[in-house]
């Protein structure tokens, strides 16, 4: 096999971890039993060392991918001149009302089904444990329909319907099905262990087919959107939920690591852990749809982040999907990477940054729960003072931002941006709930903040706020001043720094993040595509500023670089191909966020401010 373009694939999960679906019938990318655990399939970062699953019909034929409506189920179509196939991927969740407890098995399924003529299948289970750092020994069960991989760390037992072989490290079979005959494989573990008991259990394919389908189901019907582009925002909510980690109530940024933003190069990173910065937008996203459920999760998950900050200390860039601390990064060089790009990297060196942002948006986050959700207690609010007060002594530093820049630290006026947030969060919260406050610092320095950007962030010379105090280069994060509520959108400033975004740093509603050029060095050679999220925020900009019809128009364009299944990565490149780490929950929460802002200006005429 070769690599497939990385719009080619879909995904499904059970809230624990996920798997990656090729339109070629290959799991080439599944971590478990977590979303930050090794591989057990890696064939997306090495083809021929990675490990993969395979299932799909022998011969040439035209090939179709659809989910199940309103779930999380994906249908690969075989369509071939002899007859039509399909093989059905997900992973086992719903079989309580509430989905699986953590003492339940995890369960990847794969339902081979003919629609039509006589069809022949292909099925080869080939894992590579450890990221292909362990070699994989292979035991088959005496009747031949089962296999247990095992390596000294890691199990997987892989029941079938048909008869198995094995070869070297892998098992697998070929077998013909006629019209309406299906077969189906099951790959189980128990917190990454094959207990006797899952070799033992019969396959019942179409049970959990429908106990999943029910689950999915429930949950999409849960949304209060009823707005234009409901399908995109429908899809973009179940990604969400798949990227959730149900023991927490964390989310992980997106489920792979190291698939490039420049094909062969070394900007590949590890975005399986869950981001301060993305808090506020998740909070937001998911209960103006409705989800109060995972809003509150997400939400207890960084209100215990907050509780863990010291006096004289500040938050985490980020942490894992449990809560912890240390992600310490390194590379996985016996692996060629994407399409030959490397490095390959495992954990994530940002959470040592210091990027002043992340404070801004925690606290956005925990104003917008108490105000829509639950009150904060009182233990909450002494660990948010304790943050406020470090806000205030420290925002006056240089820092690594939001792009998280492995150069110099510079005053990046998105930071202050996010420090004026943070003051200004804390004290709406403090007159609403007449929550003690010890003097007028907090009120003070988010003063001086707000004349700081006014005078170092605005270039009069271009006629718009900029990356950095006293710079010339332009940067998309500035698209979020409307959204935090430090500008209006009509403001001329702001409709003028629009302007001078999409002149230069936009083509056709695709936006870069900065112009790399000019912009301050982010410490790393090469280029990248554009920035999914930040066409999202352009679209929001304009709608706020009055640009109804052009940014709707934009939108729409927006959306057509979606792939196949409605799913974004974090970036686009020059031809309409995505890159980067996929699928991305910042995308997904930004074209949320542009979708329910841009249909409630459609049918009032106006925005109603938080």
């Amino acid at each position: 096999m070769s690599y497939q373009p990385i719009e080619d694939y879909g995904i499904i999960g059970d809230l624990h971890s996920v798997a990656l679906v090729g339109r070629n019938g290959s799991i080439d990318w599944c971590c478990l039993p977590r979303f930050d655990s090794p591989s057990i399939f890696g064939a997306l970062l090495d083809d021929e060392k990675g490990g993969r699953f395979s299932l799909c019909v022998a011969g040439e034929g035209r090939v179709k991918q659809i989910y199940l409506p309103d779930t999380n189920v994906l249908v690969t179509r075989f369509l071939g001149e002899g007859g039509m196939a399909e093989v059905i991927d997900f992973m086992a969740i719903g079989r309580e009302s509430g989905g699986e407890t953590e003492q339940d098995a995890r369960q990847l399924v794969r339902i081979a089904r003919a629609i039509r003529g006589e069809v022949k299948f292909r099925m080869m289970c080939r894992p590579a444990f450890d990221y292909a750092r362990e070699r994989a020994h292979v035991h088959l069960e005496r009747d031949r329909r089962g296999a247990v991989f095992s390596s000294p760390h890691q199990q997987f037992v892989l029941k079938s319907q048909q008869p198995l072989d094995v070869e070297d490290r892998s098992v697998s079979c070929e077998f013909v099905l006629s019209s309406g005959q299906e077969v189906a494989f099951v790959l189980r573990h128990r917190e990454g262990r094959a207990e006797s008991s899952l070799a033992e259990q019969p396959v019942d394919g179409m049970q959990l087919l429908r106990e999943t389908t029910r689950f999915w189901r429930g949950w999409a019907g849960r949304s209060k959107y009823r707005g234009r582009w409901r399908e995109m925002v429908s899809r973009s909510a179940l990604v969400l939920k798949l990227l959730t980690y149900m023991p927490t109530g964390a989310i992980v940024a997106a489920p792979t690591t190291s698939l490039p933003e420049l094909i062969g190069g070394e900007r590949n990173w590890d975005y399986r852990y869950t981001w301060v910065r993305d808090a506020a937008f998740t909070v937001y996203s998911l209960m103006r749809l409705g989800y109060t459920e995972e809003a509150a999760a997400f939400a207890h998950f960084m209100q215990a982040r907050a509780k863990e900050i010291e006096d004289n200390s500040g938050l985490l860039v980020l942490y894992g999907i449990d809560g912890s601390h240390d992600l310490r990064e390194e590379t996985l060089d016996h692996l060629e990477g994407y399409r030959g790009s490397r490095p390959v990297r495992i954990g994530n060196a940002a959470y040592g940054h210091l990027q002043l942002d992340i404070c801004g948006e925690l606290m956005d986050s925990l104003y917008l729960y108490d105000k829509y959700g639950t009150p904060l207690s009182y233990e909450m609010w002494q660990g948010v003072s304790r943050l406020l007060d470090w806000v205030a002594q420290n925002w006056q530093q240089p820092d690594q931002s939001i792009w998280e820049v492995r150069g110099d630290r510079r005053h990046f006026t998105y930071s202050k941006l996010q420090c004026w947030v943070a003051l200004d969060r804390g004290l709406r919260l403090a007159l609403k709930r007449s929550l003690p406050v010890c003097g007028t610092t907090w009120q003070c320095e988010r003063d001086r903040i707000y004349q700081a950007i006014m005078e170092q962030s605005w270039h009069e010379g271009m006629n718009s706020f900029t990356q950095c105090f006293d710079s010339d280069a332009l940067d998309a994060s500035t698209l979020l001043m409307p959204l935090m509520r430090f500008v209006s959108g009509a403001d001329p400033r702001m409709v003028s720094t629009i302007q001078r975004i999409r002149e230069q740093l936009a083509e056709d509603g695709l936006v870069f993040r900065y112009d790399m050029d000019k912009a301050a060095r982010d410490g790393l050679p090469g280029h990248e595509g554009f920035f999914s999220a930040c066409s999202f925020w352009l679209v929001e900009a304009m709608t706020d500023a009055g640009q109804v019809e052009e940014a709707q128009l934009l939108f729409e364009k927006i959306l057509a670089f979606a792939n196949h299944l409605g799913l974004f990565a974090e970036e686009i490149g020059p031809q309409g191909e995505l890159l980067g780490n996929f699928p991305q929950a910042l995308t997904h929460l930004a074209l949320i966020s542009a979708a329910y802002k841009l249909d409630r200006v459609l049918d009032e005429g106006k925005y109603r401010e938080r």
